[in-house]
């Protein structure tokens, strides 16, 4: 067996391993398992992909590839060590930028090999010569976008800059006459290739990227995030195509085509136009001022919130980003724990978008060990808020915004929310009256059945738990005189 033969069915191994793992994440319960898959997969395909460039490169070429694996996946293990759950969102984004990056230069790189008489070896002529300019022209584009994006994306996430969108006259023009000029340019770098075409077009898709993904308000951005994720892969099988490389190719295929159905299956969730969100947030609400006197809001102790469990019959936790930035879940899952332990039906209720990312609360609630069965997602949970007796609301806000289904003037009208201002109690957790991550005001809070509990998530939750307790001592020493 070759060498070529050996890599390619490597590839075909490892494209298999990729697969196994998109299977694997998309349940719980068989996420290490995907995630050991995707590990293998990707171990088989570097080994392979190392072992094809060694028969045409020389041995410091050689050393350069290996030198450069071993410090990315020193980067690599680093990053994933010292990162916060919260801070998963942002390093995505990060991810996603260096991706767009490596596509962008490897388009530019065979757009200079084939200039220099050469591509992969081999010289492109005729029809071939074309289709590879137009592959080269396009996977610049691609890769340019997804890298700002991702960039503005990344600031946006970390509050480096604003989330609010950015609204400039005529933006929707200007998106529109970016896409106009890439396709123009297009078919004019297929029929006479010249470096300032492509200056040009790089320059077009570094600003449309940045631009795309400012102008999207704060309330949108889970689905930017996983938007993004699709431009990386179609970015990535852009450079399959160049480099003539099947794995990258079928791994940038199933990473923008997953990604698209998610951002997809999101839009849906949040009652957002999915052609809206990619082009930069066309036909979304303005934002407007919110001048409307709410009230009085109220507030409440840890001990009373403790009171109030203690005579419920059914608590539905609804965790938000603030429950992840406190790192209350393992607080929070004792608490369920000692609920349900006195006959207190407990469950949660998780939105699509908590924690501004898919499936950030239930990795967070799933690492304290809370039961899988009582983890519900909103659609399962949302009729059952009337007949609760206390929600606990802990770091969420707009996700539990009644705005969003009663005010079709708020910037995230139509946005299916969490109705857990229908039940008998809402005990709010949050370290002040700011608004939330949209920078929207909430009038769950000024509500009469609702009440504050400010300070540190973590803090609270366990100064309940002490509450509980305390009730529970005369019980048991009455016990003890009895017996």
């Amino acid at each position: 067996m070759t060498t070529t033969t050996a890599a390619q069915a490597a590839y075909v191994v490892a494209a298999l391993m990729f697969i196994l793992s998109l299977a694997g994440l998309s349940q719980h319960r068989t996420s290490r398992s995907g995630i050991v898959s995707g590990i293998a997969g990707m171990v088989i395909a570097l080994a392979a992909t190392i072992a094809l460039a060694s028969r045409s490169i020389s041995a410091t070429g050689l050393v350069l590839i290996v030198v450069a694996t071993a410090v990315g996946a020193g980067i690599g293990l680093w990053r994933a060590r010292v990162v916060e759950m919260t801070g998963m969102p942002e390093l995505i984004a990060v991810m996603h930028s260096l991706v767009g990056l490596a596509a962008a230069l490897v388009g530019w790189n065979g757009y200079l090999d084939v200039e220099a008489g050469s591509h992969a070896g081999q010289e492109i002529t005729g029809s071939l010569l074309r289709i590879h300019h137009a592959e080269v022209f396009i996977g610049v584009f691609i890769g340019a976008v997804t890298f700002t994006g991702s960039i503005v994306a990344y600031l946006k996430l970390s509050a480096r800059i604003k989330s609010r969108p950015l609204v400039l006259p005529g933006k929707h023009a200007l998106n529109l006459g970016a896409l106009t000029a890439f396709v123009v340019l297009t078919a004019v770098f297929v029929a006479r290739p010249h470096m300032g075409l492509l200056i040009a077009v790089t320059v077009i898709a570094l600003a449309l990227g940045a631009h795309l993904v400012a102008s999207i308000g704060g309330g949108d951005m889970p689905v930017v995030v996983s938007m993004l994720n699709s431009y990386s892969g179609w970015a990535a099988a852009a450079s399959g195509f160049l480099l003539a490389n099947d794995l990258l190719i079928v791994t940038g295929a199933l990473v923008g085509s997953s990604g698209a159905y998610l951002s997809y299956i999101m839009c849906k969730a949040m009652n957002r136009s999915f052609l809206s969100v990619i082009a930069g947030g066309f036909g979304a609400p303005a934002a407007a001022s919110d001048d409307t006197d709410h009230g009085e809001h109220r507030e409440i102790s840890a001990e009373e919130t403790a009171g109030l469990l203690r005579d419920a019959s059914s608590v539905i936790i609804t965790p938000g980003y603030g429950m992840a930035v406190a790192q209350a879940q393992y607080p929070v899952a004792e608490l369920a724990r000692t609920l349900r332990e006195r006959g207190i039906e407990v469950r949660f209720g998780i939105h699509p978008v908590a924690g501004r990312l898919p499936g950030h609360m239930n990795v967070l609630l799933a690492e304290a060990n809370v039961p899988y069965d009582i983890v519900l997602e909103m659609d399962e949970i949302n009729d059952d808020f009337a007949s609760t007796s206390v929600v606990l609301v802990i770091g969420a806000n707009d996700t539990v915004n009644p705005s969003a289904a009663e005010d079709p003037t708020s910037p995230i009208a139509g946005m299916p929310v969490l109705h857990v201002w229908e039940s008998a109690h809402v005990v709010v957790f949050k370290r002040s009256m700011a608004p939330g991550y949209a920078g929207v005001q909430n009038p769950l809070f000024f509500r009469e059945n609702s009440q504050m509990l400010f300070g540190d998530a973590k803090q609270r939750v366990e100064d309940i738990l002490r509450g509980l307790d305390a009730t529970d001592a005369p019980a048991r020493a009455m016990a003890g005189t009895a017996r």
